[in-house]
């Protein structure tokens, strides 16, 4: 099972820059940075909520679940 951060799509359909972000939700630009990489093995609720109401989105359009090929 694959969850896959959509961010940087949201972020440049919102012509919004990583810095604009990480001062709207305040969250410091190193984990914002790691979110948009994929790189983050969780995110609080209120974190999603935050980043939801800054790029006026639902949390659907950021993550989104690709399921392992069958093998």
């Amino acid at each position: 099972m694959a969850i896959i951060v959509n961010l940087d799509v949201m972020m440049a359909k919102r012509k919004m820059s990583l810095n604009e972000l990480s001062e709207k939700v305040d969250i410091t630009l190193a984990n914002l940075s790691i979110l948009k990489n994929g790189k983050a093995r969780a995110i609080r609720f209120s974190t999603l909520e935050a980043i939801c109401k800054a790029l006026d989105c639902q949390p659907g359009d950021i993550l989104e679940h690709r399921p392992d090929p069958v093998q």
